[in-house]
Formats: C-alpha cells, structure tokens, sequence
C-alpha cells in the first residue's frame, strides 16, 4: 500500500495513513495487519499492528504504531509516497452489535487504544451506544482524543491527575454510576485483567484485546500461544478478540 499521510501525534507514536489503487477489502474492527519491515536487516519477521480506522470514502487503512524497537522506528521512517508491503485482514474481531441501542464501554490505554476508533464508529453506525473510557500515564500521552469525542462520550484517567479523574480506568466512577450492556478492552494486561475482575463482579459480558507477539499471523510460527479453557490457541488466528471466559486468567 501507498503511504497517503504521516503524522506524529506525539513523540513516540506515528500515524500512517495508507491507500491503494484497488479497494479495500472488507476488515472487522479488531483484526491486525502484518508489516514486512524493509531496509531492516535485523527486523527478518513481520510486525503486528492493529487497525486503528478504515475510511471506505478515502480508500484509507489507518495504522497507530508506537516506535519500542528497531522495527517499528524504522516505520516511523516512512514518507508520503513510499510503499508498505501488508498481509491483512487477519485475526477474529470485535463482537458485532447484537441490539439496537446496546450500551458498549470501550476501554483502551496507551497504544491499546488504535482498535477502539474503527469499533466505535462500527457501534455507532449499527444503532449501539458506545462510549470510551481511556487511560494514560498523563495527558500528554493521551491519543486520538478528539477522533473519539467525534464518535461518542469520552472519559479520561490519568496517573498524574493531568487530566481527567487521578488513577487507573477501574478507578473511573463512571464503573460505579453506570451500568453497561457489555465491554470490550485493548491495552497492556494488567489493565485488561482489572477490568476483567470488574466485568466478572458485575456480571458484564466482557471482552479483551490481546496483544500477544505474533510473527506470522497465521497460526504457524505457535509465538502467540495463550492458555484457554479450551486448551493453547494461537492468538492470531483465535484472536486477538476473546471473551475473557475463555482465559485462565486469575479474575
């Protein structure tokens, strides 16, 4: 795919924006993509990154990549013009809206928040109620803020208090003033497994977004192994989306 647009919304983030002469095809929120790093010698394995928006009207495919290594800095590398080799869609997405009018909280922190945007525009469109519930170490660190203001009601936590209630997500008194239909949760893990502790004492159908590492996408390389009900699965291809009754995890 064509590099359309970059942006760096803040130091050690960087949004690509990438189109294609053909359309796009038909992605799932929730599902990843596999990007073959070029001009890495070190980088031999395809990197995961989540779908964070699909533009049907621009042809555009989003993606939000955080630079942690050598990989994913070299992407931030990218110019407007330049070609990206991707494998996608892959994966198993985010449930799909199952009434009319059903409250759905979408909870994300740091870069676990890339999926959310593409979901809450899906709910929204599909006559669900979403809302999102995001969660940072300050506001600086705050993403695409604004982006999901346009879809539906926001909230915020900060570690430092910089912005919205002091704390972590499970500490938000929207989780003891308001009742959802459901939850579905991106982030790093022990986030993911406190909300899941949540959903469990109060009865919410809940489901979380694992970013487990994943060379292949396809369930050959067995990296993204995850221990479930049903036994070790491979995460790309049982995933990333499972409900959180077929972990083991200790909620």
């Amino acid at each position: 795919m064509r590099v359309k647009a970059v942006e760096y919304p803040h130091e050690w983030y960087v949004l690509l924006k990438l189109t294609d002469e053909e359309p796009l095809p038909e992605c799932v929120p929730g599902q990843f993509v596999e990007v073959k790093v070029e001009g890495s010698p070190r980088t031999f394995l395809r990197r995961p990154i989540s779908i964070n928006y699909v533009d049907r009207e621009k042809n555009e495919l989003w993606l939000l990549i955080k630079k942690v290594g050598e990989g994913t800095h070299k992407l931030a590398e990218l110019k407007v013009g330049e070609t990206l080799n991707l494998v996608f869609p892959l994966g198993n997405g985010f449930s799909l809206v199952q009434k009319q009018g059903e409250r759905v909280l979408l909870v994300g922190g740091g870069v676990g928040v890339a999926p959310l945007l593409d979901y809450g525009k899906y709910l929204k469109e599909k006559g669900a109620e979403p809302v999102f519930l995001l969660g940072a170490r300050s506001k600086n660190d705050l993403l695409e803020q604004e982006l999901f203001k346009e879809i539906a009601p926001v909230y915020v936590t900060t570690e430092d208090g910089s912005e919205g209630e002091k704390g972590f997500v499970t500490q938000h008194t929207i989780l003891s003033r308001e009742k959802f239909d459901r939850i579905s949760v991106c982030g790093p893990k022990p986030m993911m497994v406190s909300v899941a502790r949540y959903a469990k004492a109060t009865n919410t159908p809940c489901e979380v977004s694992l970013e487990n590492m994943m060379a292949c996408g396809l369930g050959a390389c067995l990296c993204c192994v995850e221990k479930t009900v049903k036994g070790n699965v491979c995460v790309c291809k049982e995933g990333p989306v499972f409900d959180i009754n077929e972990l083991t995890w200790d909620v």
